[in-house]
């Protein structure tokens, strides 16, 4: 019998780790969720706050029960936003394409500037780099 019930209270000890991984988790999303969101009133998120101090389990299932949409809507925003700054980042530190680099060297070619065998070399230089 000894055995078993210490297989049982390894198995509880799991379960209970598990919820409250869970609820951690559940709980920053929540706190990180209010703060995020600038349609609450600031009255209204220390009134959640207070909730979430004094009754934490309960507050967090109301919390995501009557405001899990908006939560998602937010999240999704944050992303979006994060996506594009992202994209504008990688656009500014990319630079030229080869295309555009020859494109450039045919219109200084074309006014003059550089000569037939320069624009030879910008447009190898141009082609080189695209196929490393």
């Amino acid at each position: 019998m000894d055995f078993w019930d210490n297989v049982w209270n390894i198995i509880w000890l799991f379960f209970w780790s598990f919820a409250f991984i869970a609820y951690l988790f559940a709980l920053f999303a929540v706190i990180g969720d209010l703060f995020r969101d600038h349609k609450l009133n600031g009255w209204w998120k220390a009134v959640w706050i207070i909730f979430l101090i004094f009754l934490p389990f309960i507050t967090v299932l109301v919390y995501l029960i009557a405001r899990g949409n908006g939560m998602a809507e937010r999240q999704a925003q944050v992303v979006q936003q994060a996506q594009k700054e992202t994209d504008t980042y990688i656009k500014t530190v990319a630079g030229h394409s080869a295309a555009d680099e020859i494109a450039k060297a045919k219109g200084l070619l074309d006014a003059g500037t550089i000569t037939q065998q320069e624009f030879e070399q910008i447009k190898a230089k141009a082609l080189a780099h695209t196929g490393s």
